[in-house]
C-alpha cells in the first residue's frame, strides 16, 4: 500500500513539474518517434543534399535554421541556398557575400522578402563571416507568374539571358503527384492546371540550381518552403530524375496544439518533422 502511494505520488509530482515546462519545439523522425537535434545534424553531415523545410513566419525553424547550419559547418564543407533569393539576383547575393557591396545596396540591388531581415540575414551573414557560397535558387516570381497565367509555352518568350534563371525547357511535370493534386483541391480548381504547374516550375528550378551548383564532397544545405519538399516530393522528386543515388535529407514542420507526440498527418512526410506550438509567436 505505502508503494502504491509513494507511486501516485511521484506520478503527480511528475505531472505538475511537467505541466509547467513549456517546451519551444519537440522533434521527431518519419516515423513519430523523438529523437535528439544531435542524432539530426549527424543524419544531415551524411547526406549529399538536405532541404531544410520551413514555415515561412516561424521563429523556431528559422533559429533551427541557424544552428544547424553552424553545427553542419563544422562537420562538412558546406554550400548554401534558398527559395527566398531568385536566380537573377545571385550577382547581387554573391556580391554581398564577397564585401562588393554592403546592406544597404544589396536592399536596394535585390528583391528580399519582408522577414529577411530578421529571418534570413543571419543565414547570408554566416555565409559572408566564413566564406560560403550562397545560391539564390529560385525563379524570378515573374516567370512562375507568367506560368500561372500561361502555362509552361509562355515561357518560350524569354530571352536567352531570361532563360539562364530558369530550368532548362522543356521541364518534366507529373500532374498526377499528390502535393500537385492537393494544391489544386486546395485551391477549389481555381487556377485550374496551371496554378501546380506554377509550383512545379520553382521546383524545377531550385532543383537545377542546387545540381548545378553542388560540389564533391560538399553538403548543399538548401532552405526552402516545407511544401516544396514535404512527401520527398517537389524539389526531392526533380532532383531524384536527373540523379536518383542522390542522398538526400528532408525537413519539415508542423505547428499542433500539443506537441509531445506527432499527429498521424504529419508522419512520413519528412526524415524529420519540427513540432512546434500552434500558439508561438509569427516573425510577420
Amino acid at each position: 500500500m505505502q508503494k502504491l502511494i509513494l507511486f501516485i505520488a511521484v506520478v503527480f509530482i511528475s505531472t505538475v513539474i511537467f505541466s509547467q515546462n513549456k517546451p519551444a519545439y519537440k522533434l521527431y523522425n518519419a516515423n513519430g518517434s523523438k529523437v535528439s537535434y544531435k542524432k539530426m545534424v549527424k543524419a544531415m553531415s551524411k547526406a549529399d543534399i538536405v532541404m531544410f523545410g520551413e514555415f515561412h513566419d516561424n521563429p523556431i525553424v528559422h533559429w533551427l535554421q541557424l544552428e544547424t547550419t553552424q553545427d553542419l559547418n563544422g562537420l562538412r564543407k558546406l554550400i548554401l541556398g534558398a527559395e527566398m533569393f531568385e536566380a537573377d539576383n545571385q550577382s547581387q547575393l554573391s556580391q554581398y557575400i564577397t564585401n562588393e557591396i554592403d546592406q544597404k545596396e544589396l536592399d536596394t540591388l535585390a528583391r528580399l522578402w519582408q522577414n529577411y531581415k530578421t529571418d534570413y540575414k543571419p543565414l547570408v551573414d554566416f555565409a559572408k563571416t566564413n566564406k560560403i557560397k550562397f545560391i539564390a535558387t529560385n525563379i524570378p516570381r515573374s516567370y512562375a507568374s507568367m506560368v500561372y497565367k500561361g502555362g509552361f509555352e509562355s515561357l518560350d518568350s524569354l530571352s536567352v539571358e531570361e532563360k539562364s534563371w530558369i530550368a532548362p525547357l522543356p521541364i518534366k511535370y507529373d500532374p498526377n503527384l499528390p502535393g500537385y493534386v492537393k494544391m489544386k483541391a486546395m485551391m477549389g480548381g481555381h487556377g485550374g492546371d496551371n496554378l501546380p504547374k506554377a509550383q512545379a516550375i520553382k521546383d524545377a528550378t531550385m532543383a537545377y540550381f542546387i545540381l548545378k551548383n553542388r560540389e564533391m564532397n560538399s553538403l548543399f544545405l538548401h532552405y526552402n518552403g516545407s511544401y516544396h519538399s514535404d512527401n520527398y516530393e517537389g524539389i526531392n522528386w526533380y532532383l531524384k530524375q536527373e540523379n536518383p543515388t542522390l542522398k538526400i535529407i528532408t525537413v519539415s514542420i508542423a505547428e499542433q496544439n500539443k506537441i509531445l507526440k506527432l499527429e498521424e498527418e504529419s508522419k512520413f512526410k519528412a526524415d524529420f518533422i519540427i513540432v512546434v506550438p500552434s500558439t508561438m509567436t509569427k516573425t510577420y
